[in-house]
């Protein structure tokens, strides 16, 4: 890989195939039949070595069940499972019959599954043993046919234990264009309920062609590590579109995130690179580092948001290695990133990828001068941005002077690197994740002690922000710690545990504006200055 970064922007051409499928990619990779794919292991010690050609077999037979159970092209699949092989064999399998993968996280509550299930109109769902129990909270209400179990048996499931391995390794797959739809990645907003973001199989053919060549810069023979989860649009921005599209081996780990722990799985796997959030960067900065040899790592990269200075010094001093930041969206492939062969600027989000195009602009589509803030957008010719929301509008529906705006705030300086400024709504990315504010105050309000709730985001040193909730109280109820604890587990029953408010103040108004919404930019202001008096009084 050459250091010309002006070349590469200047020579890069799309050439998207009219076919195109990952699972075709995994196949021809299984040609060779010893070549790892996965190296998983999970919390209790558990061990297994997945190879492509074992993965090539099994998604035939899960393609070949569901194609059984009545499955065809089009239709959509929940599939609900934690960093198991299975749910990377299921993916495939989904996709070789020409189906529709819906990813879910497995933290997902009955309410999550419920609304996913329903808006996509859902004909399968793939659930792990632990998930299976909010799935059954709702099932009445789902219009799914089949219902199929990995990790255990259950009455009205389907064993994928069981049912898999009786299936033929010979699959007859759906012939796939790479126009046709892969995805519906649902994601928060800062209003009304989650949305399905539909991506076409090309989404990973540019994945492939920009983050996997000039942000991961990964090679076929070497051993990448994406802490992820498959519920997230970063697993196919990653485990899926770098290294099962590059032919690398990953390690795919099931277990809470613990920063020793992690950092003895990389020593031990030998993980030439390494992607993770800010939030597990920051934790392990405070660890040991030179305890653990990772003398193997080619690479840190990182995503979600910007790191600060301390946390790169502090890897580079314990490994001679600098954390490479990048950045897109669910609805993106890679837009910036930091590349090999030009010089980091700690903070920065990097330079555009060669094919992304993406300018900066006013609320018009108006592109702003250098050095002025303006929201990050994208032409909607890119191959790699999405086609559009399931059962909402299309792509070319919500553009603005031809360009899809991201709704993130940068601002590029006279050498080209782009600066994240912020979120131009209300979203609030925590420890990685995006959390739409409405979802958790409609948690809130349905508890008898909340008139009222407006949610935040809330600086934070390790997380980067945490979810701070304002919260009205019903008469005849009154603040306290008790109350604080009752409504974050409220909370967690309702919707996904990490959306939870970690800090909850109670006041007795909402700031508004004349037509009585809710001004949040205000509160969060007041939070962001509440904490930074706070920190320069302790002195950090």
């Amino acid at each position: 890989m050459t250091d010309n970064y002006e070349e590469w922007r200047k020579n890069f051409k799309w050439d998207v195939p009219e076919y195109y499928s990952i699972a075709d990619v995994v196949d021809e990779h299984a040609k060779d039949a010893n070549k790892i794919a996965l190296y998983w292991e999970d919390a209790d010690g558990r061990e297994r070595k997945v190879t492509y050609r074992e993965l090539s077999e099994e998604s035939n037979r899960v393609g070949n069940l569901l194609r059984s159970m009545g499955m065809k092209k089009g239709d959509r699949a929940l599939v609900i499972m934690p960093r198991i092989p299975e749910v990377v064999a299921s993916q495939l399998g989904i996709f070789k019959i020409g189906g529709i993968v819906v990813p879910c996280p497995d933290m997902l509550r009955a309410k999550d599954i419920e609304y996913r299930a329903n808006n996509c109109q859902a004909k399968t769902i793939i659930a792990s043993i632990d998930s299976t129990e909010h799935v059954d909270e709702v099932r009445e209400k789902l219009a799914v046919e089949n219902y199929i179990v990995v990790g255990g048996e259950k009455d009205g499931w389907v064993s994928y234990e069981k049912e898999v391995p009786k299936q033929s390794r010979n699959l007859e797959k759906e012939k796939i264009k790479s126009t046709d739809i892969m995805t519906i990645n649902y994601t928060s907003g800062t209003t009304g309920e989650p949305k399905g973001v539909m991506h076409d199989h090309k989404w990973i053919y540019c994945l492939s062609k920009t983050n996997a060549v000039y942000w991961w810069n990964a090679k076929p023979d070497e051993v990448l590590w994406a802490t992820t989860s498959p519920g997230w649009a970063k697993w196919f921005w990653s485990p899926i579109g770098v290294a099962l599209a590059t032919g690398a081996s990953e390690v795919l780990y099931n277990g809470r995130f613990n920063p020793s722990k992690f950092l003895k799985l990389a020593e031990k796997y030998k993980v030439n690179r390494l992607c993770a959030t800010p939030t597990e960067y920051r934790l392990w900065a405070q660890e040991d580092l030179e305890a653990y040899d990772l003398s193997h790592m080619k690479k840190f990269l990182s995503a979600g948001e910007a790191l600060n200075r301390e946390v790169i010094d502090r890897f580079y001093k314990a490994y001679g290695a600098l954390i490479y930041d990048g950045y897109g969206q669910t609805e993106t492939s890679g837009l910036v990133c930091n590349y090999d062969g030009i010089e980091v600027k700690p903070g920065s989000m990097g330079k555009p990828m060669p094919g992304a195009d993406i300018k900066l602009v006013d609320e018009n589509g108006n592109e702003v001068p250098i050095g002025q803030v303006g929201q990050i957008a994208v032409p909607i010719t890119h191959p790699g941005l999405m086609v559009g929301y399931w059962n909402g509008k299309m792509l070319e529906e919500i553009a603005v002077n031809g360009l899809y705006l991201t709704g993130d705030l940068a601002r590029m300086d006279e050498n080209g690197y782009l600066w994240f400024e912020g979120r131009a709504d209300d979203v609030i990315k925590s420890s990685g994740y995006r959390i739409g504010p409405f979802e958790v105050e409609d948690a809130l309000v349905k508890h008898p002690a909340v008139v009222e709730a407006a949610v935040v985001a809330s600086p934070d040193k390790i997380r980067g922000n945490i979810v701070k909730a304002f919260v009205v109280l019903a008469e005849g109820y009154e603040g306290s710690d008790e109350l604080v604890k009752e409504l974050q587990n409220f909370v967690k029953e309702i919707t996904a545990p990490y959306k939870y408010p970690r800090e909850i103040e109670f006041v007795k108004e909402l700031p508004k504006t004349i037509s009585g919404k809710i001004r949040r930019v205000e509160l969060r202001e007041m939070e962001r200055k509440r904490k930074m008096e706070m920190w320069e009084k302790e002195g950090n």
